[in-house]
């Protein structure tokens, strides 16, 4: 990877199979931290039942898997460069007339990719989300 090229987060996965392994990692932290919240809302144990279901339990597990993504983060000439060493397809978000791009490659052949000019953390947000719901989602 080009030196220009800044990468973050915990999860890479190499494969289909580690990416559900990943997913599957987190669900103990999604439920704790649906408790916990639940309880900093000082939540009842009846209100806790009839809120806290298996599809908020869901949520927090995608979005904590989501948020642990790596991605990568350069320039236009670093991103172009990775593009073109790479045979992924790539779904690019986001305006051509600014510089900088912040891309993840599934294991599986697919790349998302979002072009920011300053707003780098909630460029990185955005494309963890457009990730886990363009690539991972219907495969988990």
């Amino acid at each position: 990877m080009n030196e220009d090229v800044t990468t973050e987060g915990v999860f890479d996965p190499e494969s289909l199979a580690a990416a559900r392994d990943a997913y599957e990692s987190v669900g103990p932290a999604a439920q704790t931290v649906v408790r916990e919240t639940a309880s900093a809302m000082e939540f009842d144990r009846e209100e806790y039942r009839d809120r806290v279901t298996s599809e908020v339990v869901e949520t927090a597990r995608d979005a904590l898997f989501a948020s642990l993504l790596v991605v990568h983060v350069g320039d236009r000439e670093a991103f172009e460069s990775w593009r073109a060493e790479t045979d992924a397809d790539v779904t690019t978000f986001g305006s051509e007339d600014v510089d900088n791009v912040v891309w993840h490659a599934a294991p599986f052949g697919e790349a998302v990719a979002a072009t920011f000019q300053d707003e780098r953390d909630a460029a990185v947000a955005t494309l963890r989300r457009q990730a886990f719901g363009r690539l991972y989602r219907e495969r988990l």
